[in-house]
């Protein structure tokens, strides 16, 4: 009998969250499932790296110490625990955990299953006949690259997880699948869902999206944090019907915070289409959701609308593009701007060679939003000089002569640190693969070994219709928006700030950038001021491609991707922030004129 709502908690969003949330999620209440996300593109081509100095690495480590460390509570709770930690090898991080289970004589209480053949890459010419196309930069193509291919991961979906849930799976480890896909399966597994069951599919897209990144939508990054009493996050919790509808919480006496606005902002991270949010299993429409406000921190999410998926898996490519370091001095006292600028002239005139590409970060100045600061100096700067090459040997020269400059230049300097190590670049390749070409495997561990490949239904899978957003690449636009005020109406200059919300994020070489109103009237006015022209325009400095926009009424929101605004993306980009997520903070802090009577919207609602 299966039951009537489950609870699904997260304890990590990324590879290097809390330790401790693993243990908290499960002593402080109820959970049916713990899920736990670590991976993203620059945590592949870092266990890449691991794996190339041991190939049986390659996984992380972290999560065997966390079952190890907390085994006593996961057979106290009967919880089941779902986790991309398997990396580039779920194998060996199953046989890792097997082999705690063993050490513990509970080899035939809790089952391991591993879902992996996401890795293409040993593989990769059997897939000849695949386009592989370039998603961010269709101009790079793939055999220019392939030769230099060191990472090749196919995102599956939920299926195989929720295969291995019907085999009675205690504890599940995947390679590369999509981040909800660890909060998808549970919830298709227990409430038994079909396969064309797309709106409530797409439900459980949109959960596993909320709760994906852990403590970001309880209160972590949250534009309105001064709200949040105590720091001490708690982590988010779904508890899901058999319907499709789910609320949003925490555990009691928990911090952080839990409300309309930090869902919205939550949904808008890190998305492209809003109206086309796909997924390998279903199609979610992010301008259908209608969210509630139940009691203190519960929220409820339901009418959430679905379609067919696309009949092509999204697949995370990375290839060896040469090396870079950074060094860096810490520069002081008055006039410190124009210290700077002498300094970063001293080590240009010190270096014999050019580089490939080269940046100059003003860290405590401008370093992450470049033309849009509002001040002229401060008291001090971190000044990072970063360099990339194909060429070791000149890196090696650029490091040495950083430290020279604390006896050489300007006064009240100091040296941060010891020389640099130089690091091998592998650069973010997203491209399609059709799902026809390649099967997830489900490894069961014990008691008895049994491996199983999972075959999708074809079926239902339909070809995407992209919504068509306002695109411009304009940054030369003109800023008088006289014609959006009445005459008679009282003006008054207020930061985006005041009105609005935002969070960004990257997508690639991408930068999202989420913004929502803090009112229906803003929103209304907004949708003829937030223009992709005007985006362009502040931007201008950072995005080198085209902005483009996407109204979503029904959250009173709009999102912006920047193309071509972090330098090949996180794993290859010479920014302080190579993620874009200090973009809606710069955001935020412009200023704008509207009519007083719109802010007073504000303080009715």
């Amino acid at each position: 009998m299966k039951k009537h709502s489950i609870l699904i908690g997260n304890a990590g969003g990324f590879w290097g969250d809390d330790f401790d949330a693993f243990r908290k999620q499960i002593e402080l209440g109820k959970l049916h499932y713990l899920t736990l996300d670590y991976l993203a593109e620059v945590t592949m081509s870092i266990l890449r790296k691991m794996q190339l100095k041991n190939p049986d690495s390659g996984y992380i480590a972290d999560f065997i110490l966390q079952i190890k460390n907390n085994l006593d509570l996961i057979v106290k709770n009967k919880i089941k625990i779902i986790t991309n930690a398997g990396g580039l090898n779920p194998v060996a991080c199953g046989e890792k955990i097997l082999e705690i289970l063993k050490q513990n004589k509970l080899q035939n209480k809790i089952r391991v299953a591993v879902v992996y053949g996401d890795n293409i890459f040993p593989e990769i010419e059997k897939y000849k006949n695949q386009k592989f196309k370039n998603l961010d930069h269709p101009e790079i193509k793939f055999q220019s690259i392939k030769k230099n291919l060191e990472i090749a991961n196919v995102y599956f979906g939920a299926k195989p997880i929720v295969e291995a849930l019907k085999e009675k799976a205690d504890i599940i480890i995947t390679g590369r699948v999509t981040d909800a896909a660890l909060v998808m399966a549970p919830m298709i597994y227990e409430f038994n869902w079909k396969e064309n069951d797309w709106d409530k599919l797409a439900s459980s897209l949109v959960a596993g999206h909320l709760i994906e990144c852990g403590t970001q939508v309880t209160g972590g990054n949250f534009t309105d944090w001064h709200l949040i009493q105590n720091w001490d996050l708690g982590y988010p919790i779904i508890e899901a019907f058999s319907d499709g509808t789910f609320i949003v919480k925490k555990h009691k006496n928990t911090g952080g915070l839990i409300n309309k606005n930090t869902i919205r902002e939550q949904l808008l991270y890190e998305i492209g289409d809003p109206y086309n949010y796909i997924s390998p299993d279903v199609i979610a429409d992010f301008n259908s959701i209608s969210i509630e406000e139940k009691n203190t921190n519960t929220v409820l999410i339901s009418k959430v609308k679905g379609k067919p998926p696309t009949s092509f898996y999204k697949v995370s490519m990375g290839y060896k593009d040469g090396y870079k370091v950074f060094g860096e001095l810490i520069l002081s006292g008055p006039k410190v701007k124009d210290k700077a600028s002498i300094v970063q002239e001293i080590l240009e005139n010190k270096i014999s060679k050019q580089f490939y590409r080269y940046n100059v970060s003003l860290i405590g100045y401008n370093s992450c939003h470049k033309n849009l600061i509002s001040y002229r100096d401060t008291n001090e700067i971190l000044i990072r000089f970063y360099a990339h090459d194909y060429d070791k040997t000149k890196l090696e020269e650029f490091t040495k002569k950083i430290p020279s400059l604390v006896l050489s230049g300007p006064p009240g300097i100091s040296y941060t640190g010891g020389r640099q190590k130089i690091s091998e670049v592998i650069a973010y390749y997203p491209t399609l693969i059709d799902k026809k070409s390649v099967q997830p495997q489900l490894l069961i561990l014990n008691p008895k070994e049994k491996t199983y490949t999972i075959s999708l239904n074809p079926e239902y899978e339909k070809s995407l219709i992209p919504t068509k957003p306002q695109i411009s690449n304009n940054y030369k636009v003109n800023l008088d928006f006289t014609f959006l005020y009445n005459n008679k109406e009282t003006l008054i200059e207020v930061s985006f700030y005041d009105i609005c919300l935002a969070r960004s994020g990257d997508k690639g070489d991408k930068i999202n950038l989420g913004i929502i109103a803090r009112s229906k009237e803003i929103y209304d006015f907004l949708k003829e001021y937030l223009t992709a022209d005007y985006i362009k325009f502040l931007f201008r400095d950072i995005c080198k491609g085209n902005v483009l926009r996407y109204e979503i009424p029904n959250l009173e929101a709009f999102n912006f991707i920047l193309e071509d605004s972090l330098e090949g993306g996180g794993t290859r980009s010479l920014q302080i922030d190579a993620q874009g997520k200090t973009i809606a903070q710069a955001f935020l802090n412009q200023t704008i004129k509207i009519p007083k009577t719109l802010l007073n919207t504000i303080q009715e609602k």
